[in-house]
């Protein structure tokens, strides 16, 4: 993930240093937009299930192929600030609505499965701009995003999920105000972990899971 930081970081320096002044006024002030998105989620995650002591622990930890989920839409609302000449810093707010699960296997009689599940995806962000005619434009954007978290099983329901979100788009606005938005990125978000309740998972087993988002976006929206 740091290698993909320092290449998108790169390839907006490069745009920065080698793209010609335009005028930013185009793309600045308010707008709102409906999203599509096609996004996919893997962990790392595993259980740990405790005996007497620490030495009869057993610990199963394996990567997991959450899935993906297609068509997902949700909108987004935000402002273009412009820095002069063909720079901006657009700040704004997008929202997914979709769910997406991991499942842990349990034993022969299935009582100690259980399964994660992450829905309504939000992102805050800071995205600097760079406009390469009066059309067009690109944008490399950092992002503090959060989704709602639920449980399967007779385990605890684990907190919410928040995370960083690193992204690389592109933006078209006609002069009539309408945009066209394309990004591809990623997100790292904090571990999920909960133990059993001690029905039918004992309280001294715990369940981790470490999740990542990539996503695809298209958006459409009206710049005011």
């Amino acid at each position: 993930m740091n290698k993909l930081k320092l290449v998108l970081c790169a390839v907006f320096t490069l745009l920065l240093v080698n793209t010609a002044q335009a005028d930013s006024s185009n793309f600045a002030g308010p707008y709102i937009g409906l999203n599509a998105s096609a996004y996919g989620l893997g962990a790392q995650g595993g259980s740990v299930a405790k005996g007497t002591s620490d030495a009869d622990a057993t610990f199963e930890k394996n990567d997991v192929s959450i899935g993906k989920a297609a068509g997902v839409v949700g909108g987004e609302i935000g402002y273009a600030i412009p820095l002069g000449g063909g720079l901006l810093i657009d700040i704004g707010a997008s929202y997914l609505a979709g769910e997406a699960k991991m499942e842990s296997d349990g034993d022969d009689t299935g009582t100690d499965a259980v399964s994660f599940k992450i829905d309504d995806l939000r992102t805050y962000y800071v995205a600097p701009t760079i406009v390469l005619s009066e059309t067009s434009s690109v944008y490399i954007k950092l992002g503090l995003s959060e989704a709602d978290t639920g449980v399967v099983g007779d385990v605890t329901t684990p907190a919410d999920l928040s995370g960083t979100t690193w992204a690389l788009g592109t933006r078209t606005v006609l002069d009539s105000g309408l945009f066209i938005r394309t990004e591809a990125g990623y997100t790292d978000y904090n571990e999920i972990s909960v133990h059993g309740k001690g029905t039918g998972i004992a309280t001294t087993t715990s369940y981790d899971a470490d999740p990542t988002v990539a996503y695809g976006m298209v958006s459409m929206g009206f710049r005011f």
